[in-house]
């Protein structure tokens, strides 16, 4: 009690500025405390995809496949109408292509599944040719002649056996060209997750095997990095290329056979350990 006593006299004898000072220095020592715990907390955390990695480490890759048959297929269909008028030449395109459309509806086709991806009315011009001489070349003449209407149609398939038969449909009811058929999976998350595992396993068996022909023990994952992408079969271009198909669709009645194939969906994962 004396001594508590004495100690609380001593502090009442010590000037303001003194006491404010050692109240300063002990906080400022109490900072460097705290801001050296908080350094040292960052250092020991590592985690996937930090800046922070570990001093000894192995990395290794996988890849993994997996083939599924397409469920859908989708191709475009284009008409093509010239008029001397934008009010004719629109009306021969709307009329072709309301039929086209309400075809592929008596066939099944969902109309969310049809849809315009472009509509474009151009002006068509004749130019003359003109004589150069030895001193002057004039300028060529343009003279409108025309228009160009020209609508494209992209068209969904929820069943791909059935895309055959539709384009040789649209093309008996005056579709210009065909083009771009291609066959797709609709949901490929569950296929990409199925790779994405398949890969990491592939990894992680690589990690194993090379950690113990070095001697040492994997610790954790501290770095992952993944590449994925698909295989879909070849576009389907008729006859090698967009074709017109006014005359083509007269010349066959028999739908041609499209074979869908397999599409190949993959994943590449690049895996780091630490190890100790």
């Amino acid at each position: 009690m004396d001594e508590q006593m004495g100690g609380e006299r001593r502090m009442r004898m010590m000037p303001p500025e003194l006491i404010i000072r050692i109240g300063a220095v002990t906080l400022g020592l109490l900072a460097l405390f705290l801001l050296a715990q908080t350094f040292k907390t960052f250092k020991e955390y590592r985690y996937i995809g930090s800046g922070v990695t570990a001093s000894n480490t192995i990395s290794v890759s996988g890849t993994g496949e997996v083939f599924a048959v397409p469920d859908r297929a989708t191709f475009t269909v284009t008409i093509r109408e010239e008029a001397p008028t934008v009010a004719v030449a629109q009306d021969e395109a709307t009329e072709k292509a309301n039929d086209i459309i309400a075809y592929l509806k008596s066939a099944g086709v969902e109309e969310n599944d049809i849809k315009t991806v472009n509509y474009n009315v151009n002006p068509k011009y004749e130019y003359t040719r003109v004589v150069c001489t030895e001193f002057s070349c004039p300028p060529s003449n343009q003279r409108l002649v025309g228009f160009e209407v020209w609508q494209m149609i992209e068209v969904k398939v929820q069943d791909p056996q059935k895309a055959g038969e539709l384009l040789t449909g649209v093309g008996s009811r005056g579709a210009s060209e065909v083009s771009s058929l291609s066959f797709t999976i609709e949901d490929e998350d569950e296929l990409q997750a199925q790779a994405r595992q398949m890969a990491i396993d592939e990894a992680r068996e690589k990690a194993q095997a090379l950690a113990q022909q070095l001697g040492v023990s994997i610790v954790r994952v501290v770095g992952f990095s993944e590449d994925s992408y698909g295989y879909p079969p070849m576009p389907y271009y008729a006859r090698g290329g967009a074709v017109a198909l006014d005359a083509v669709a007269m010349e066959s009645k028999v739908a041609p056979e499209l074979p869908t194939g397999e599409n190949k969906i993959t994943s590449n994962v690049h895996v780091t350990y630490e190890i100790r």
